[in-house]
């Protein structure tokens, strides 16, 4: 653990020296970072955190580690702060009742990924058009550090050994429910509106758009 830096996702991936397993976690961060390139407010006593994947060629689709991320940060949360009504929002958001509780972010290089944690375990950051929520400072960085790590490290080994379906029904235990009401922001000024329809083993979203199954892999996903 580190006092400051600029981006634990960014130093990670940069640090050719890291190796699987290995986590960078910051008490502040001076350049954090979101899905496309938005910031992230890394205010005082939140968790911003960092670990290193290196993909196998006998992985499942890289793009379904999020699911995995996903699923490591609800269980740490629960272990962390019990009796929070909490849901994974696809593609990275935790969600505390319709409110943002963290965020994950996955980038790669080659075949190296790093997944980055964003938890506000204190504060909630003002994000206009979006609601937020916090822990209240229930656990400290320092506490839920290794909490989350452990959890990681367990649901990488399950999603490498784990068929895809199963893995995917496995996070789809702990989202919003089937036919919640969606809009996805594609890109630009591009929006598409429909209902949550599950995941598809590599970790694309099922969207329902009047009766008929549209397969999204990339975008930003609001609850309406």
């Amino acid at each position: 653990m580190v006092e400051r830096t600029g981006s634990t996702n960014s130093d990670l991936l940069a640090d050719i020296g890291a190796i699987e397993g290995d986590w960078l976690v910051a008490l502040a961060q001076d350049a954090g970072k979101g899905r496309q390139g938005r910031e992230w407010q890394s205010l005082e006593g939140n968790f911003f955190g960092s670990t290193l994947i290196r993909l196998r060629s006998s992985d499942p689709p890289a793009p379904s580690l999020a699911l995995a991320a996903g699923l490591a940060l609800i269980e740490a949360v629960d272990t962390a702060a019990e009796g929070r009504d909490l849901a994974l929002k696809w593609p990275n958001d935790l969600m505390s009742r319709d409110a943002k509780l963290a965020g994950i972010l996955l980038e790669r290089s080659g075949e190296r990924v790093v997944a980055g944690f964003g938890v506000n375990l204190a504060m909630a950051p003002q994000i206009e058009g979006r609601a937020t929520a916090d822990l209240g400072g229930a656990v400290a960085p320092k506490a839920f550090a290794p909490l989350l790590a452990a959890s990681f490290a367990r649901m990488l080994d399950a999603w490498r050994s784990a068929e895809p379906d199963a893995f995917a029904r496995a996070w789809l235990a702990r989202a919003h429910p089937l036919g919640t009401p969606l809009k996805v922001h594609l890109n630009g000024d591009a929006y598409v509106s429909g209902t949550f329809a599950g995941i598809e083993p590599d970790g694309a979203l099922r969207l329902d758009v009047g009766g008929e199954i549209q397969l999204i892999r990339a975008g930003d996903v609001h609850l309406r």
